[in-house]
């Protein structure tokens, strides 16, 4: 996959990045259906984590966000912990995954 050169890799998490206090994942899925099917997997894990994304959905585009709020906006171990449980899930393997826009 490719990232933007402002972009971190992360450790312990293969395909989110870290920018401005965030970790993000942009992704390309087939269709709709197929990104709809992916973030519902997502909102499962969230509420087992107790840790919600910030996200975006544009037809076959996934955008996610993962910054800790109560934290004061900064990347904590919930993230991490969110980002690596959704690198996990068997729906990521149908997508691609896009370089972050600078």
């Amino acid at each position: 996959f490719s990232m933007t050169m402002s972009a971190k890799a992360v450790r312990g998490v293969r395909m989110f990045r870290e920018l401005d206090n965030t970790l993000q994942l942009r992704l390309q899925f087939v269709d709709f259906v197929a990104a709809f099917d992916f973030m519902t997997e997502v909102a499962a894990l969230a509420e087992t984590h107790q840790h919600h994304p910030e996200w975006r959905n544009v037809y076959n585009l996934v955008e996610i966000t993962l910054t800790t709020h109560d934290a004061g906006n900064v990347v904590t171990e919930k993230d991490r912990a969110l980002a690596r449980s959704i690198e996990q899930l068997p729906t990521i393997e149908h997508a691609e995954v896009l370089a972050l826009d600078a």
